[in-house]
């Protein structure tokens, strides 16, 4: 997924819009730790029903007595080396879906809108005086590129756990924490992970209260969804964002402070340099190699996980470091750890229960 090839018009459109709004999405302190966190909008009091349902939604309980509302789900981010995976959920009143996002403010999949387009989206979102806030509610989780690798990373004896599945955990999440607040959900929609068919039937087991439909180009199809993908794209847009200034206000190189590879004298843009976080991005790649401490490679904001990441480690001038492999001690026995190995055939029982026996020349 991370070496997807992409073109000059694509990678623009991924790119960061230069005065990107920052939206209350982002939470700063846990964006720069590289920490995965979720935040929730304020629901809308005209959707706020009076009884909250249970947040797993798994059992017929009391349905919310606010007004029915489709939920859109959709993410940004998987593809990059750079920064976080971001799954943007977005709800609002059923008969509104079509006339207020399709209509009158013209939402559509985040990755055919120009930066700044999706950025006033946003911002018109969260503004508090607009229709949009009035009768929306969104939420995203930012799954940091740090945790990513981690999580990619565990040795295969501990249970890896792959993109798809952060993905969907991510998802069930959000969408329980809309329930928890009392949104009377009728009518989920999801763009697809991997085949539309089993991610649908894990989700209708997990909200049985719900119709739920998943399918491709979702973010084209259901405006609820296209509002998702812009909630999601301008969060991990702005995550870019904050995370390069810090970066670049710490006036160190790679997760060390070292200098990166020498000999690359390639022209870097200042405004972005580091541009959409794809692989296939020249300005990403510069910005890798440049970068590159030899031991730590790089800060939070990268996904080690990535082949583009390991092959530069591994080839580029990163340190191979030779981990020591432990001794088998599962045919120890329990006497081991309390006899010594090399006492003498004549030692007392006794005295290497406590040690060798000490002559009177030791005093």
């Amino acid at each position: 997924m991370e070496d997807t090839p992409m073109d000059e018009g694509n990678l623009a459109l991924e790119t960061p819009a230069s005065n990107v709004f920052v939206p209350p999405s982002i939470h700063r302190a846990a964006t720069l730790r590289g920490e995965t966190y979720t935040h929730f909008s304020p629901v809308p009091p005209s959707l706020r029903a009076t009884t909250p349902t249970s947040t797993s939604n798994t059992t017929d309980s009391q349905q919310p007595a606010g007004v029915p509302c489709a939920l859109g789900v959709d993410e940004a981010g998987r593809g990059p080396v750079l920064g976080p995976m971001v799954y943007g959920i977005f709800y609002l009143p059923l008969p509104l879906s079509d006339p207020l996002l399709k209509t009158t403010h013209h939402f559509d999949d985040s990755k055919v809108l120009k930066p700044e387009v999706r950025s006033s989206l946003m911002q018109t979102l969260c503004t508090p005086s607009t229709d949009l806030h009035a009768s929306c509610g969104w939420a995203i989780s930012s799954l940091s590129a740090r945790d990513i690798g981690a999580h990619m990373l565990k040795p295969a004896n501990t249970g890896s756990y792959n993109l798809n599945a952060q993905a969907m955990d991510a998802t069930i999440e959000l969408i329980r924490g809309v329930f928890a607040r009392g949104v009377n959900v009728k009518e989920i929609y999801v763009d697809t992970i991997g085949q539309p068919a089993a991610y649908q039937k894990r989700l209708e087991r997990v909200f049985p209260t719900a119709q739920v439909t998943v399918a491709k180009k979702a973010d084209s199809l259901y405006p609820c969804v296209s509002a998702a993908s812009v909630c999601a794209k301008v969060t991990r847009d702005a995550a870019l964002e904050v995370l390069y200034e810090a970066r670049a206000a710490s006036g160190t190189k790679g997760a060390g402070g070292g200098d990166g590879a020498e000999g690359d004298e390639e022209e870097v843009d200042e405004e972005q340099s580091w541009g959409s976080g794809y692989p296939a991005d020249p300005k990403c790649s510069a910005w890798l190699r440049r970068n590159m401490h030899p031991v730590f490679g790089w800060g939070p904001e990268c996904r080690f996980s990535w082949g583009t990441a390991k092959d530069m480690l591994e080839s580029k001038g990163g340190v191979k470091v030779e981990w020591p492999v432990d001794e088998d001690e599962s045919n120890s026995r329990l006497t081991d750890f309390f006899m010594s190995s090399d006492r003498e055939q004549d030692a007392d029982e006794l005295g290497t229960w406590f040690g060798t026996p000490a002559g009177l020349e030791a005093f």
